[in-house]
């Protein structure tokens, strides 16, 4: 299977995460370090902190994103995540 699943990065005001209600989410963090994931079903992230690269392996390019992005990464996706700067996020799955 070679469908591109697009990794979408925006910068959401205040009453965006508000209705969303980002703040209830739980927190993850994780330092420094390369790992392999994959999506069994969707993700929402707001980035609190730090910065990270995935690259998709299924041939997609590879997404940045760090503090103030709100993140979704689809289900079905498998990639390489390279956090560059120690992370901090809120998420939710669906």
């Amino acid at each position: 299977m070679n469908n591109i699943l697009n990794v979408t990065v925006e910068k959401p005001d205040a009453s965006k995460l508000a209705a969303l209600g980002v703040n209830s989410w739980p927190t993850w963090s994780k330092e420094v370090s390369k790992f392999p994931w994959s999506y069994n079903s969707q993700e929402v992230a707001y980035i609190l902190e730090g910065e990270v690269t995935i690259t998709p392996k299924n041939g997609g390019a590879p997404v940045t994103f760090g503090e103030g992005d709100l993140v979704t990464f689809p289900a079905g996706l498998s990639c390489l995540w390279e956090v560059k700067k120690p992370l901090r996020k809120h998420y939710h799955f669906d």
